[in-house]
């Protein structure tokens, strides 16, 4: 046993040694577990008929896995994080992947809608803790020059997840059914628990920094961080009110059939794995006049959505511009947190997925409201547009007070 042991670790260090240079491998571990907990809590938008007839529930009803899903990484994640600041990064990481990979286990076999609710539920608190201990540990891997590079590296699990892992669980879920595509994530788990294992060393480096817990509330009132949390807000609403409903949007309003939604998911998630890229470069360049510039683009997108919604052509072009635009906006919205959090970063990075997430259980909660108070799926991108608008005015307002001020960002605790 202690042979076997010792090899392991032996062909970990090999592939570290070699690869080092060429990828920082750390980062690879990262982003594939990323893309695990992105597939499993973005693809129920594509199976969500099928979810809702299967555990014998209406689709608006259904939606709630959804925003169940994120109040459970908003609220689970934090608390989470903070009970676990002592313990290595490392492990937290290991232990977090297997909960994922038992959360897939339970929901594929779940027996009914509660039980599912509340599988999903346990998974996302998982999912929560996970990012934000994610996020640190890959800017704590670069310089400062390429943190956003770093973010956008492992938001790039998320943005794949919507190329490959949304449409191919939407696609084994029309074939096997939906259950089908929990087992699928169960695999997709246990992939991305042996790359973090074998990719990412135990080292001093790697051990939690020390803070206080009332050091870690206070940077939470620097207008950067609250400001950026509030923006984070408005962009799920703007993604996430229209995308709950992405499945019956398109077949009802654009009159797409059952077997090309999966490709026009597709689409969108090139469009997103695109953006997040084009949003780590311009986070590194000049990060808040290009969110500022994102976000006012994106609310115009919103409003093209809605006027092109009834057709094919248009609609799918559409929904691949503001796929990118969604993720080009997230990355520097979450560099900013972790540059204007450095001394204390651990209770603001695990809000950063919180923030993210009140705002898809928001979003999952008034798409249900309007759908049920007669709107229709095409409704949907106008409140998009409305809350991007205000997320711009926002950010601007941020901006000029951060020039005004002339504060430098904090220097990490580390340094």
């Amino acid at each position: 046993m202690s042979l076997a042991i010792s090899l392991l670790h032996n062909i970990k260090k090999y592939l570290y040694n070699i690869f080092e240079a060429a990828l920082p491998l750390p980062l690879f571990a990262l982003f594939l577990a990323a893309f695990a907990f992105g597939t499993t809590e973005f693809v129920i938008a594509g199976i969500l008929p099928d979810v809702a007839t299967g555990l014998g529930v209406s689709i608006p009803f259904a939606g709630y896995l959804v925003s169940g899903y994120a109040l459970g990484i908003a609220v689970g994640g934090p608390l989470l994080t903070m009970a676990t600041r002592r313990i290595s990064r490392r492990s937290i990481l290991v232990a977090l992947t297997i909960a994922f990979c038992l959360g897939q286990v339970a929901c594929a076999m779940a027996p009914n809608f509660a039980a599912m609710l509340l599988f999903r539920i346990g998974t996302s608190i998982a999912h929560g803790a996970y990012f934000g201990i994610a996020m640190v540990v890959a800017v704590s891997l670069v310089p400062n020059s390429a943190r956003g590079r770093a973010v956008a590296l492992v938001l790039a699990g998320l943005t794949v997840s919507n190329i490959i892992g949304v449409p191919a669980g939407a696609a084994i879920g029309g074939i096997w059914g939906w259950r089908a595509t929990f087992w699928a994530m169960t695999l997709i788990g246990v992939m991305a628990l042996v790359a973090i294992w074998l990719l990412i060393p135990q080292t001093k480096l790697e051990r939690r920094e020390e803070h206080h817990l009332g050091r870690e509330v206070r940077v939470l009132g620097r207008q950067q961080v609250w400001t950026s949390l509030i923006i984070m807000l408005a962009l799920m609403m703007g993604q996430m009110v229209p995308f709950t409903y992405i499945t019956p949007l398109l077949q009802e309003v654009t009159g797409l059939d059952a077997m090309v939604v999966p490709w026009v998911l597709l689409l969108n998630g090139v469009g997103a794995t695109l953006g997040v890229f084009i949003g780590g470069r311009l986070a590194d360049w000049k990060l808040m006049p290009s969110l500022i510039a994102l976000l006012a683009v994106q609310a115009g997108m919103l409003v093209v959505l809605y006027l092109v919604s009834p057709y094919a052509v248009p609609m799918t072009v559409a929904i691949f511009i503001w796929g990118a635009l969604n993720f080009a906006i997230g990355t520097p919205v979450q560099a900013r947190i972790l540059t204007w959090t450095a001394d204390a970063p651990g209770l603001a990075s695990s809000l950063i997925p919180s923030g993210f997430n009140v705002g898809i259980a928001i979003a999952a909660v008034v798409g249900a409201a309007l759908l049920d108070g007669g709107y229709g799926y095409r409704s949907l991108p106008v409140i998009g547009a409305v809350t991007l608008a205000l997320g711009c005015l926002v950010a601007l307002l941020s901006a000029l007070q951060e020039k005004r001020s002339g504060i430098a960002p904090p220097v990490p605790a580390s340094a």
